[in-house]
């Protein structure tokens, strides 16, 4: 049975991590080489592990060591139509989501039990910000999965329904002021159903080398926008989860 923490990579995910040719992952794929399955559309998944033990057998130097570019900011208002989804994402990506997840893998933080510190700091964003909801999300390959929550029973959400797979493009305050009015999200399942969502705000959470992990962000039912002295609460808690998450990534 595979491990729910072990990150979901597509081929294309698989070939920017090793720092080869898609056809030569699909290759090593096809050979066994990398254990693989398929999905109900007839598209080859591959485990994170599993391209961690072939890069380990074969030498393979880690992504960290692979020239990546700086990512470019993203204003809030604009569209992500730049940031195209690889052929088998239903969400935007970056150039550099392999080394992402990669990197996200290496806080081992996923499907951990909550945390204080961590709850602190989603209700503090809460409270700071009057939102009835507050979350510290991780975004894995096919999942956003919530470290905290404030107002929200569900622990995780599949990537292509989160809002915080735009957020972590950009640099800074990502915020849908209303949801219900917005191409991207007026269809969401969270927005024409429960919980309602209407408002949105969050800043990315980054690691040790500023790679985008998740966010921490703070949601309403109602349309709205944040005021100045609450943007600089939401960002400093970010500032601050950010930090929390880079004590605990292994080397």
């Amino acid at each position: 049975m595979p491990n729910s923490k072990d990150s979901v990579l597509t081929t294309r995910a698989t070939a920017e991590l090793l720092g080869v040719a898609v056809s030569t992952a699909q290759l090593w794929i096809e050979n066994g080489a990398i254990p693989s399955w398929k999905t109900p559309g007839g598209h080859r998944r591959v485990r994170l592990s599993a391209v961690k033990r072939l890069m380990e057998q074969r030498g393979l130097a880690a992504p960290a060591a692979m020239p990546v570019a700086a990512p470019r900011p993203v204003p809030a208002t604009a569209s992500h139509a730049e940031f195209l989804p690889a052929a088998t994402a239903a969400y935007p990506v970056s150039h550099d989501e392999a080394r992402r997840l990669l990197a996200l893998d290496a806080t081992g933080l996923v499907d951990t039990p909550a945390e204080s510190v961590f709850d602190r700091l989603t209700w503090l964003a809460s409270q700071m910000t009057d939102s009835p909801m507050a979350l510290i999300s991780l975004a894995t390959a096919e999942r956003l999965w919530f470290k905290s929550r404030v107002g929200v029973d569900a622990v995780e959400t599949p990537r292509d329904w989160a809002f915080c797979s735009h957020a972590i493009l950009q640099d800074g305050l990502f915020m849908v002021e209303d949801a219900a009015r917005d191409p991207r999200f007026q269809d969401s399942p969270h927005v024409t159903g429960a919980p309602h969502i209407r408002f949105y705000a969050a800043f990315p959470l980054y690691d040790n080398d500023q790679l985008p992990l998740g966010t921490l962000c703070v949601l309403d039912r109602e349309p709205r926008r944040l005021r100045d002295r609450e943007i600089r609460a939401l960002r400093e808690l970010a500032d601050i989860a950010s930090e929390e998450i880079q004590r605990r990534t292994r080397p």
